[in-house]
């Protein structure tokens, strides 16, 4: 177990509460006669329970690699990279994050960090099991700069310092990134070019030498606070958008990602969902979606009443399904990860309590969350949006940052799936997609949804959707790849 600040708390909070149960007397008998010795007692007995407390920190400390975490300081990392030390930047950066998640989920990971030289050794061979080029940049947003560290297979790790996008800018422009693509009002306009552009100019630009000599096509993005439910599919380049150029995929830290390569093109399809709720807005083309993924035995779907937690588990105890896809509601919310949720039938799976499902236990290779909203900007909600695959103990998630409407979501995972296919990789069955929605190939049009799977009625529950601007970002970047790419 890592002990952190929250650890700590935690321990005091335990030692306080059992002090203050003790009683006022101690029941065992005294030889010292008068009150002044029997509270001198007492508080050698309380010097004596925190010194215990105390010592048993040390010991641990010490004497089991145990260690209490602390965040790499501004000096520290900026020491290192003077010195021209990418490679163990790489690794402290690595811990920093590592005791982030370890902090929000009051969890132990136990995985082993890498210097940068071990990371491009091992995504060299992940290019020849995958077949793919990838390549894992790091960014670091810092007060007067953000900093880029990019490993590329079998190469030395590649620095960049960008000071003109000082925390206070790079932070401001995500944010009008965010608000310009999240507007449903907004679906006609390309109003996200101006801060798309300028984060593309300071994030993917510097480095953009290194990957196309590296020919590179699949980017592992490991950021810090603030960036952590960016869009990354919309940063632009001024001609096109970063997912034509890139197979993408957000990790908490290449420590914290499981990188064995499984094919699951045909992978069979746990589906579950509800489209109908007690207290949140309804989902009514969950039927579809569900009937859609699981075509032709690819999987088996269970919708409303069938959605529950025990339905959940037996299921997955009866077939080992690679692929879970929950059409639900889920919220990423401020706070603790308790406050986060899932939404069953009549029940919610909190974020605190997923890693009791047992779903790396055999592994699930992908969770897919159709209907996800983020508390985008807040600190807690990233860290849970970001580390989920590392708490619910899945290889890769695929989830929106902001709700989507019905049909839209559904046009996304009809041709997610139909490309998951024949797709190499979980990240390039999601490119493949979201292209198709901005070359319009993927359309909604009198009362039909056209995709590379033909024409699809919709049904009636769905209303009037009218013909919407699928090919707007609005509507294809909300989906993200967070964990393995592969």
């Amino acid at each position: 177990m890592k002990l952190t600040k929250k650890w700590f708390a935690q321990a005091t909070k335990t030692i306080a509460h059992f002090l203050r149960r003790l009683p006022s007397r101690p029941r065992m008998k005294i030889a010292y006669p008068g009150q002044k010795q029997k509270r001198n007692l007492r508080n050698q007995l309380i010097k004596y329970l925190f010194s215990s407390l105390l010592l048993t920190c040390l010991c641990l400390s010490l004497g089991t690699g145990i260690s209490i975490s602390q965040p790499v300081e501004d000096s520290t990392l900026e020491k290192i990279l003077q010195q021209g030390n990418f490679s163990e930047a790489i690794r402290a950066v690595e811990q920093d994050w590592k005791n982030d998640y370890q902090e929000y989920f009051s969890s132990t990971f136990f995985n082993a960090l890498q210097t940068g030289e071990q990371i491009a050794q091992k995504i060299s061979t992940i290019a020849i099991e995958t077949k793919t080029k990838p390549a894992v940049i790091w960014m670091l947003p810092r007060s007067h700069q953000l900093e880029l560290l990019l490993v590329t297979p079998g190469k030395a790790p590649i620095y960049r310092s960008i000071p003109e996008a000082n925390q206070e800018i790079l932070l401001q422009t995500v944010k009008e990134l965010i608000q310009e693509i999240t507007n449903p009002r907004k679906t006609r306009r390309i109003s996200y070019l101006t801060p798309s552009q300028k984060l593309y100019q300071w994030m993917i630009a510097p480095l953009s030498q290194f990957l196309e000599a590296e020919k590179i096509d699949t980017l592992l993005l490991c950021v810090g606070g603030g960036l952590r439910t960016i869009p990354w599919a919309t940063l632009h380049d001024g001609k096109q958008f970063l997912v034509e150029k890139y197979n993408l995929a957000e990790i908490p830290a290449f420590a914290l990602t499981d990188h064995h390569y499984i094919d699951i093109r045909q992978a069979k399809i746990l589906a579950m969902g509800a489209s109908e709720f007690s207290n949140l807005n309804p989902l009514p083309a969950v039927p579809l979606e569900l009937s859609t993924i699981t075509q032709k035995g690819q999987g088996q779907t269970f919708l409303n009443q069938q959605f529950t937690l025990e339905n959940l588990q037996n299921q997955r105890r009866k077939e080992h399904y690679k692929i879970i896809h929950l059409a639900t509601h889920a919220e990423f919310q401020p706070g603790e990860p308790k406050n986060s949720f899932i939404q069953l039938w009549q029940s919610q799976i909190n974020l605190a309590q997923i890693k009791e499902l047992g779903w790396n236990n055999p592994p699930v290779e992908l969770l897919v969350l159709s209907a996800c909203r983020t508390a985008l900007g807040d600190k807690d909600a990233e860290l849970g949006f970001a580390g989920l695959t590392v708490q619910a103990g899945v290889k890769s998630v695929l989830a929106s940052l902001w709700y989507v409407s019905d049909a839209g979501t559904l046009a996304l995972m009809s041709e997610f799936y139909q490309q998951l296919k024949t797709a190499k990789i979980k990240s390039e069955a999601l490119r493949k997609a979201q292209i198709a929605m901005i070359q319009g190939k993927v359309k909604l049009t009198q009362g039909k949804l056209e995709s590379s799977r033909g024409g699809m009625l919709l049904p009636l529950s769905l209303g009037e959707i009218g013909e919407p601007n699928l090919t707007h970002p609005y509507y294809w970047a909300a989906f993200s790849a967070i964990g393995s790419p592969w």
